[in-house]
């Protein structure tokens, strides 16, 4: 198991909440962006700056059981497919009983675009946020710990 964040949008106080979280559990955190992120990781994949190269590069590199950390709805839908945990970066767990709800509103709003209307973008990130965020992550981790231990 790892934790494997798509750091290309990811902001850092989410990324020092992975590197933190990721330590307390004993738990590997990779991270995958394009050449024009400094990213400080012991497990960084650089990317080119193509679309979609690093949420290509980070589904490849995602196995069962992993935390995928992505703002991606339709690479969150894909981790779940190959049986991974997924959140976003303000601590929305992607499950499959809300994915196919999330894809839909993702199809009409870049209908919209595509018609010449705008689409509101994301607010300035919050202590709250983090929060939410610190609670999913540490969620995933025990709910994977005590899988784990049960199998055993």
């Amino acid at each position: 198991m790892k934790i494997l964040v798509d750091a290309d949008a990811c902001p850092k106080n989410a990324l020092q909440i992975c590197m933190e979280l990721g330590r307390k559990y004993h738990i590997p955190v990779w991270t995958v962006a394009s050449f024009n992120h400094m990213i400080v990781s012991d497990h960084h994949v650089v990317v080119g700056d193509g679309s979609q190269e690093a949420d290509i590069k980070v589904l490849n590199l995602t196995q069962a059981k992993d935390i995928i950390v992505t703002q991606d709805w339709g690479l969150a839908a894909m981790v779940l497919g190959k049986k991974a945990y997924s959140l976003s970066p303000v601590g929305r767990i992607f499950s499959n009983d809300n994915i196919e709800f999330l894809l839909e509103e993702r199809e009409v709003k870049a209908k919209l675009r595509r018609g010449g209307g705008r689409t509101k973008g994301p607010n300035k990130r919050t202590a709250e946020e983090d929060k939410r965020f610190y609670r999913s992550l540490e969620e995933l981790l025990a709910d994977a710990a005590s899988l784990d231990a049960s199998l055993q």
